[in-house]
């Protein structure tokens, strides 16, 4: 899928996400997350076992709906896959986006969760 230039600055800014997963009973289940992309896939990072990482395990399918935080009437909304979900560097990457959001080197959070990444395949995406 060619996603454009103007689509990956967005997803590469400081805009705020709001991640749509499928809870076990089909209820839809969101989350308002940090992003960051990379070859071609939107990533978050968040912990194991919270419900949004359980869903993903489970039900790969993801909604993700950006908001340009220059103009929050412009939102794009990508419908994707997980890929994969790991604890690989999952701990600098968290770093990295507590670095691009709060302007802070180390994400200040308690170290005791278990960070993972999990990257998104776009397949369809709607500007708005």
């Amino acid at each position: 899928m060619n996603i454009t230039k103007e689509t990956i600055k967005i997803l590469e800014g400081k805009n705020f996400a709001s991640l749509a997963t499928i809870n076990r009973d089909g209820s839809p289940q969101v989350s308002v997350v940090w992003i960051d992309y990379k070859d071609n896939h939107i990533l978050i990072n968040t912990a194991k076992n919270r419900i949004k990482t359980n869903n993903m395990e489970r039900d790969p399918r993801v909604s993700i709906s950006v908001t340009d935080a220059k103009n929050p009437y412009y939102q794009i909304t990508f419908k994707g896959i997980v890929k994969n979900i790991s604890e690989s560097n999952a701990d600098d990457h968290i770093h990295s986006l507590a670095k691009k959001y709060l302007n802070q080197d180390k994400y200040p959070i308690s170290d005791k969760e278990i960070r993972v990444i999990v990257s998104i395949e776009p397949l369809k995406f709607y500007i708005m």
